[in-house]
Formats: C-alpha cells, sequence, structure tokens
C-alpha cells in the first residue's frame, strides 16, 4: 500500500469512523451532548495535531469538528418531533453554505478535502497555482457540492412539514443517500472526464 492510501485510510478512521464509534459506544450510558463532544475530541485533536505539526489548520478535520458541534447545539436546543427529525438536515444546510461561502475565498472547501485525501505527494499548491483547468474544477465541485447540501436540506424540511413522521421516517433516508450519491457518482464521473481529457491532450 502506497503512502497516498494510508494517509487517506488514517485521514477517514481518524475524522469519522473514530467519532462515529465513541459516540455509539457513550450513547447508551450518557447523554447526547456528552456523546457527541467526546466524539468532537477526536477531529479537534488531529486539527491540533497538524497545526502545532505544519503550523497550517487542516481544513477537512476542521469541517468535520465544525459539523460534531453543531450536532451538540441542536441537541441541545431540543424542539419538538419535527424539529428533532431535522436536526441532521440543519446541519446539512450549514454545511452547504459552508461549500458555497468558500467560493468567496482564494480557494474552495475542494480544494483542502483533496490535498487532505490526495496525501502529501499530490502537489495540490502546485497544480493549484499553474492550471486554471483545477481550479475551475475545484471551483465547479465545490458549488455541486454545496448546492446539494443545501437541496436535501430544504427537500427535507419542507417533507416534514408535508407529510407524516411514520411516513417521513421512510422517505427520508431514501432522499439523504439518494442525493449524496447522486452527487458522489457525479463527483466521480466528471473527475473520470477530465482525466480522460487530459491524457488525450
Amino acid at each position: 500500500m502506497n503512502k497516498t492510501k494510508k494517509e487517506i485510510i488514517f485521514t477517514v478512521v481518524l475524522n469519522i469512523v473514530l467519532p462515529y464509534l465513541v459516540y455509539q459506544l457513550l450513547i447508551p450510558y450518557t447523554s447526547g451532548i456528552t456523546a457527541l463532544s467526546a466524539a468532537a475530541l477526536i477531529p479537534l485533536c488531529d486539527s491540533l495535531y497538524t497545526l502545532i505539526r505544519t503550523r497550517r489548520m487542516d481544513a477537512f478535520s476542521g469541517f468535520i469538528f465544525l459539523s460534531i458541534v453543531l450536532g451538540i447545539i441542536a441537541v441541545a436546543i431540543g424542539g419538538d418531533e419535527r424539529f428533532i427529525l431535522l436536526r441532521e438536515s440543519y446541519i446539512t444546510g450549514v454545511m452547504g453554505l459552508l461549500f458555497l461561502v468558500s467560493l468567496l475565498f482564494s480557494r474552495p472547501l475542494i480544494y483542502y478535502f483533496a490535498e487532505r485525501f490526495m496525501g502529501s505527494e499530490s502537489n495540490m499548491n502546485d497544480k493549484w497555482l499553474s492550471s486554471m483547468g483545477v481550479r475551475r474544477t475545484m471551483r465547479l465541485m465545490t458549488f455541486v457540492w454545496g448546492i446539494s447540501l443545501l437541496f436535501e436540506a430544504c427537500v427535507k424540511v419542507m417533507l416534514v412539514y408535508a407529510i407524516s413522521i411514520p411516513t417521513f421516517l421512510i422517505i427520508s433516508p431514501i432522499v439523504t443517500y439518494g442525493l449524496i450519491g447522486l452527487t458522489i457518482w457525479w463527483n466521480v464521473y466528471y473527475v473520470k472526464q477530465i482525466r480522460k481529457k487530459s491524457a488525450i491532450a
């Protein structure tokens, strides 16, 4: 296994798998806020370690940490049944907005995700600086993900107030996984097409 693949696996395990496992292990024995807070410590520690090691904040770990913090806030707010059902979608909507807002800055969120997942050998900074195509691709992917996440949140908000709660519980995961799956498929397809065009050129 090469270094890049090891870095990707390490990133996913540390920032997604371990927080999920910590939350699942603690939730039967403690409150939702406590379990989420403990889970948030893992990506936070990873961000702090990266900051100390490279003197630069790791956007991916920070993004995961922020999503967990938003989850803690949502749990703390409470609310009626329908609000509780929409907690994840409110977080998804905020994440979508962050993707879109990042387009106003010098480098969009997808750039930092690609940098983290492609590893230190990818030379993302050089590619970004030297290729207008890379910059255009990163910005388009950031825009699509932002719109997709916002759309998912809006659809679920409309559904939860339009149909019964039992029906919503059936339809909600279909909407979420369907839209996210479609966006992932588009992302993979788009990257493959870009690589084909580069190879031909």
